[in-house]
């Protein structure tokens, strides 16, 4: 239950850091007029590389987009709901039609 806890806070702390960096610094270095979006890509690559059974994807994915729809003119719960789905629709393709032997248990 702590380690959870732990793994949570340092989730918020994550999302809001790289919201802060992202929304702050980033947006003087525009490519084509886009800014990175650091959120996204962390949310990509946690759940890329987290176990199928875990949620902290998509609690990172909700939390980096309550964060970058605080910290942006849009509407709240726009970032939460694209990054959830993405977090989700990752779960889901990764437990449906990957399978990497080694991380298998007999």
């Amino acid at each position: 239950a702590i380690g959870m806890i732990k793994k949570t806070l340092f989730l918020i702390l994550l999302s809001y850091v790289l919201v802060l960096f992202q929304a702050s610094f980033l947006v003087h270095f525009q490519i084509a007029g886009m800014v990175v979006n650091l959120v996204f890509i962390s949310v990509l690559l946690w759940n890329f590389f987290e176990r199928e059974e875990s949620v902290f994807g998509v609690v990172h994915a909700f939390f980096g987009g309550l964060f970058l729809d605080i910290f942006s003119q849009r509407l709240i719960g726009f970032h939460v709901v694209i990054l959830v789905a993405i977090a989700l629709f990752l779960k889901f393709i990764f437990k449906r039609y990957v399978r990497i032997p080694f991380l298998e248990r007999a």
